[in-house]
């Protein structure tokens, strides 16, 4: 887990801590800097109250509170949000902070989870080669809405923070505050960064999905009030235990004989946690579920999770007292907090006292409670407390609520719960960058559709595009280009991702080690040396011919030779390798060409004559292209469409192929 910079101590599992400072706090006052930060609070929560009112959340809420300073770490406001098994939080509060500092210039933000600055991790394909987990820290902050990174200097003069000292925070924010332009990360980064958060806020209401259920009355009136309840009450049941079933053995809080029909809104992962579970009720607890068969069986058995859930909330808490809580409007930080959602068009011009209306003021109410009123343990109830209040303080009309049943809007498709592999395959593209539209994902240097010619036709427009969206030239391109890739010892990378540092090429070493590795002195490497270790006894006869020929090639050529003499020098070794291989086995593994005509074919080993009558015959050189493609084809067809190394490779590569149509 990764080190909690702010607090000195480690980032809890599925959380996200968040931080905002002033880019320039007043140094000398510390009382001025904390009414800043507080007034800011204020007209951020006011600023952003309708994204947060509307937010299902999966655990905790996004809070701020004021942070006096620490140390290194200088006042700030921030907070920290369990977002549980829904990754989506995490990424609404990375967005909610991007438009934070876009509004409010003068803050910059600072985010991270237990995987430490996870925006790094999003980013890590363009990222400078220096920047490394270790060294990262304090480095990552958010500035007028875009990426900032605290820069290594290259050279003396230049603007940054060595690789090798870690800048306190109050450091990397007096750099950023002088150095805007040389913190600004590259475009790329932006761009990256930008396709993951561009989707907000449109994505609040993507993200809701909205089912039938049948469920008690009370329910209905406390979503009615609070929707926010709902995620406490998903997570009770999806992590109940035997001993809080037996809360639901008897139904004091919700009995079964209040159930409606009404529509529940959802946030996608809360539905899942909630359908995908099995769960057969406790036959004391008057809970019956129709046939399988039934039309409105999924209603039945989604309000009967959910009525199990609401259920164990309250059973973990004491009955409420009568006395009713302090008003919102008490605080004396409400009148100004309203007033901040009035100029910034919270209620939408809604009618005062209009339903509504009311609902927008309840809305605005909870934020306020979670923001401002939760600093004293005192103030702070239990889901299940909520839930009992609410009850107390809201009776319901059943009769009302079961005529409202006639006018529900229909419930969403849950089709997005089935994920076929071409789904898959399609996510995995989109978020490898490829593009999904049509056929535009050809890999390397794979040619355009109008290229691979009209082949479109009434009845097979699905097999033409897979076609088109592939070729074997990209296969060898592509290899090709992943080959000549300069990578470093830990790890190869792929081809878009090499250093664009330039290559240095110093002949005098590359000839150096041609030295070495043909052998500097006449005792290294001789011809005898190389006859001793053939088992073919014609050829272990010495031949005058060949001693003297070698002895022309020059083996034991001085180390102050020419670095075109030593490749001349490597070429007859390889010539002498490629002589020495015909009489193996070798050879049948790889395709040979096809005989010239008026060509004797004489396979390799079926025949042996005189050696110096074997050594004028020119070999033929390989197709290495067309050996390279059949080899991957073939283990692409062993890997049975399982995951294998050949597909691994060729989808790093940005390469996919087509299954194989020929085999049943």
């Amino acid at each position: 887990m990764a080190t909690d910079i702010l607090r000195g101590r480690k980032v809890p599992e599925d959380s996200v801590q968040y931080s905002l400072f002033l880019i320039e706090p007043n140094s000398k006052d510390t009382e001025d800097n904390e009414r800043k930060l507080l007034h800011l609070k204020e007209q951020i929560l006011a600023e952003f109250a309708n994204f947060l009112a509307q937010y299902i959340w999966q655990s905790q809420p996004f809070s701020l509170k004021y942070q006096p300073e620490t140390g290194s770490v200088p006042a700030h406001i921030g907070g920290s949000t369990d977002f549980g098994d829904n990754v989506e939080d995490e990424w609404f509060i990375v967005f909610l902070l991007q438009q934070i500092t876009k509004t409010f210039p003068e803050l910059a933000a600072k985010v991270e989870d237990n995987d430490g600055e996870f925006l790094l991790i999003e980013t890590a394909d363009y990222l400078p080669k220096w920047l490394k987990p270790e060294n990262s820290e304090n480095r990552v902050f958010f500035s007028n809405g875009e990426l900032h990174i605290i820069p290594c200097p290259s050279r003396p003069g230049e603007v940054g923070w060595s690789r090798d000292q870690v800048p306190t925070i109050s450091q990397a924010l007096a750099l950023l505050s002088s150095n805007k332009e040389a913190c600004l990360t590259t475009l790329k980064i932006r761009s990256v960064l930008g396709k993951r958060l561009d989707c907000y806020p449109d994505k609040i209401q993507a993200s809701f999905h909205r089912a039938h259920c049948f469920v008690p009355a009370g329910i209905v009136t406390v979503l009615a009030e609070r929707p926010d309840l709902l995620a406490p009450a998903v997570s009770a049941f999806y992590l109940r235990d035997p001993v809080d079933l037996q809360a639901c053995r008897t139904f004091r809080t919700f009995p079964p004989e209040t159930r409606v029909l009404t529509s529940v809104t959802f946030t996608r992962c809360l539905y899942a946690q909630l359908q995908q579970q099995s769960f057969k009720p406790d036959r004391r607890s008057g809970y019956s579920l129709p046939s399988c068969t039934h039309p409105l069986y999924q209603a039945h058995e989604l309000g009967m999770k959910l009525a199990h859930g609401f259920e164990i909330l309250c059973s973990k808490c004491r009955v409420p007292s009568s006395e009713p809580d302090a008003l919102v409007s008490c605080n004396p930080q409400w009148k100004s907090f309203l007033e901040s959602l009035k100029r910034n068009g919270y209620f939408r011009g809604e009618l005062e006292g209009s339903k509504h209306y009311k609902e927008l003021m309840t809305a605005a109410e909870n934020v306020f409670k979670q923001s401002f009123m939760n600093t004293l343990s005192s103030c702070v109830k239990s889901p299940g407390e909520e839930v009992l209040q609410i009850l107390q303080s809201s009776p319901y009309d059943l009769e009302e609520l079961r005529k409202q049943e006639k006018h529900l809007q229909p419930p969403d498709s849950d089709s997005w719960l089935k994920l076929t592999p071409q789904d898959l395959e399609q996510i995995l593209q989109e978020r490898a960058g490829h593009s999904v539209s049509g056929v535009t994902d050809r890999g390397i240097g794979a040619p355009s559709s109008a290229q691979s010619g009209e082949r479109v036709t009434a009845g097979g427009v699905e097999e033409a595009e897979q076609e088109a969206s592939y070729s074997l030239v990209a296969v060898t391109q592509g290899m090709k280009n992943f080959i000549n890739a300069v990578s470093s010892y830990e790890g190869a990378e792929l081809p878009w991702s090499q250093s664009n540092e330039p290559f240095s090429f110093d002949e005098q070493s590359v000839t150096s080690a041609l030295d070495r590795l043909l052998g500097g002195r006449d005792d290294e490497l001789d011809s005898d040396d190389l006859e001793e270790e053939e088992d073919d006894d014609d050829e272990e006869e010495e031949d005058p011919d060949e001693d003297e020929e070698e002895e022309a090639v020059g083996f034991s050529g001085s180390r102050e030779q020419s670095g075109a003499e030593a490749l001349d020098s490597l070429k007859s070794y390889m010539d002498q390798m490629d002589q020495e291989l015909r009489g193996t086995n070798i050879g049948k593994s790889f395709i040979q060409p096809k005989k010239q005509e008026g060509k004797e074919a004489n396979p390799c080993g079926a025949h042996r004559g005189n050696p110096s009558t074997e050594q004028e015959e020119e070999i033929q050189p390989l197709d290495v292209d067309l050996n390279l493609v059949t080899n991957l084809l073939e283990s692409l067809a062993s890997q049975a469409g399982l995951a294998g190394p050949a597909s691994n490779l060729l989808q790093s590569m940005g390469i996919h192929l087509p299954a194989n149509s020929d085999r049943p």
